[in-house]
């Protein structure tokens, strides 16, 4: 599976668009807002730049692809009137891999900038627009060019499946039943992939500019417990179902499986620690539920996940079987959420570069 190519969320705007099913990811976003103020707060106090660089990193598309942005320059241009300072030029890259739909993004641009300076008001200065395709598990930007890079709901995700996965039957991630060979690719996986990312942005970033990565993750130190690998077990439980029933071949199953790692808290600091370009400001860890709505809980949660994970079941399973699947998933998924406290827990870190 190469991950590069098929790792997207769905595009467009239509009902099973990303666009139309992040809610969960808005509500995480604002959330952190207080995080991510501070942040940017302290970077522009310290430094005063002329022109301000904000990277997105893993912006998707739709709505909260420009809400991010938005609150950090609102932020930004009401300390420099405090100040009584000009306001900098701001240039804004909007990164994500190849498969997203950056189109998208660039149609909505115009009302943006238009709502944008009507709020800013007189003396805001311009800000410049670039969409930047790549994985950011590799360099995206020139050395010391960044000042603020800021990621959400998006580094959990991996550069690749692990390696040696073959043992893993009936399970399409970290699982209670997985072996310990398992949990440990997985884990492997993620520090090369973390520490990478760390480097990357290391060598772009100028001197004390900050970052703020927001993981889907978890509390407990056990990678397969059930805060971060449920959702995933029940989607295995509706394949696994239509393998029996013959609507999916097994081989098709065993070999299916999903290129992400929910990180704790202290696997975060550790790669952090260990690659040794940034300092902690801050670490904590939140939780949202599964659904944010408080009608049909489990067509929305399916929803969400179907515009998450429905690219990666197409290039597998083909699209024949995808209707079912999220048929079967939806009711399976109300049945838990009406019987269970479904949550999905973040971790949110806020890094300053060191000297």
């Amino acid at each position: 599976m190469e991950i590069v190519k098929l790792l997207h969320m769905n595009g467009g705007m239509g009902d099973t668009s990303y666009a139309n099913n992040s809610l969960v990811q808005q509500k995480v976003i604002t959330m952190t807002k207080p995080i991510t103020e501070d942040a940017i707060t302290q970077l522009y106090c310290s430094t005063l730049p002329k022109s301000l660089v904000i990277a997105d990193l893993g912006c998707s598309s739709g709505p909260n692809t420009l809400f991010v942005v938005s609150e950090l320059i609102k932020v930004v241009n009401q300390l420099r009137q405090k100040l009584r300072h000009q306001s900098p030029e701001y240039q804004v890259f909007l990164n994500d891999l190849p498969g997203n739909d950056f189109n998208t993004i660039f149609k909505s641009l115009p009302s943006f900038q238009k709502k944008m300076s009507s709020q800013l008001g007189d003396g805001a200065g311009p800000c410049f627009f670039a969409g930047v395709p790549g994985s950011f598990y590799g360099r995206l930007f020139p050395s010391k060019t960044l000042h603020f890079v800021h990621s959400s709901y998006s580094l959990q995700w991996l550069s690749k499946v692990p390696e040696q996965l073959e043992s893993n039957k009936e399970n399409i991630y970290m699982a209670r039943t997985s072996p310990p060979s398992v949990l440990r690719a997985y884990h492997t996986q993620f520090q090369q992939d973390f520490s990478m990312f760390l480097k990357c942005r290391a060598e772009e970033m100028v001197l004390s500019g900050r970052m703020v990565l927001t993981l889907l993750g978890r509390r407990s130190e056990d990678p397969s417990s059930k805060e971060c690998c449920y959702i995933w077990e029940l989607l295995a439980t509706v394949l696994n179902e239509m393998v029996s029933e013959g609507l999916i071949e097994e081989e098709k199953m065993d070999s299916f499986n999903i290129p992400q790692y929910t990180p704790s808290p202290s696997e975060v600091k550790s790669e952090v620690l260990k690659e040794g370009s940034f300092s902690i400001d801050c670490l904590e860890v939140s939780e949202v539920n599964w659904s944010v709505y408080n009608n049909d809980g489990g067509y929305n949660v399916a929803q969400c996940m179907r515009a998450v994970a429905e690219p990666l079941l197409v290039s597998h399973f083909g699209e024949a079987i995808i209707e079912e699947v999220f048929s079967r998933y939806r009711e399976i998924l109300s049945d838990r959420i009406s019987k269970e406290n479904t949550r999905f827990v973040n971790v949110i870190v806020s890094l300053i570069k060191k000297e």
